[in-house]
């Protein structure tokens, strides 16, 4: 996927109708970007395993729906649009895993599918990607160009010289943003026994007087 391929002009020119109320102009968005972002939803799909439901047509006909919602979002220009594109690929992704989890029988086999090479300690089909979604909720909180980061590049696919140029930073700032991120996200969800421990009892101070 690239930020500069062709059409911006025409791109940025259908993203300003749309903001201002013209709903044909996202059809023409999508047509316009809809290789790019189907592409997208493939690269993921294809590191899951044939048992997944999800299809990568599917995948971005939701992302489109999804953007056919969001009457009140200002999108200037097409880095906008698809640094939009990888926050919702985000919620798209952490909807389905919360899906999958309610409808998960108790005792089946879980296939463990990572969401990204570069974390594969998230699973993307279950429990790990509701942490990852709350994880990067508490961290937007902090630094919200990191989490931005995040979603390029793992979300949306983007290399990270793609993705540092979407925000507009240099790609030693960006790979610092994704490298804090990614320790960052780890120790959120991989936090020490002893923090763990702790974390437990604050959720359940009667456990430690049942021994």
């Amino acid at each position: 996927m690239s930020a500069d391929q062709a059409l911006p002009g025409e791109i940025t020119a259908l993203l300003q109708r749309w903001g201002e109320g013209d709903s044909a102009a996202l059809s023409s968005i999508a047509s316009a970007t809809y290789d790019d972002l189907r592409s997208i939803a493939r690269g993921y799909l294809q590191r899951e395993n044939r048992a997944h439901t999800l299809q990568a047509t599917g995948l971005v006909n939701e992302l489109y729906l999804r953007l056919t919602q969001q009457r009140g979002a200002r999108l200037t220009d097409r880095r906008h649009f698809f640094t939009f594109s990888a926050m919702m690929m985000r919620r798209i992704l952490s909807d389905y895993a919360r899906r999958s989890h309610a409808q998960k029988r108790p005792g089946a086999e879980s296939v463990r599918v990572p969401l990204h090479p570069d974390i594969a300690w998230v699973d993307a089909s279950g429990s790990d990607m509701l942490a990852l979604d709350q994880a990067l909720a508490e961290l937007e909180a902090l630094d919200e160009r990191k989490v931005r980061a995040v979603e390029l590049r793992y979300f949306l696919g983007c290399t990270n010289e793609e993705a540092a140029d979407l925000l507009k930073v240099s790609r030693a700032t960006f790979d610092r943003d994704l490298q804090f991120s990614k320790s960052w996200l780890y120790r959120r969800l991989h936090p020490p026994a002893s923090e763990s421990a702790e974390n437990k009892l604050r959720q359940d101070p009667g456990g430690a007087r049942d021994v």
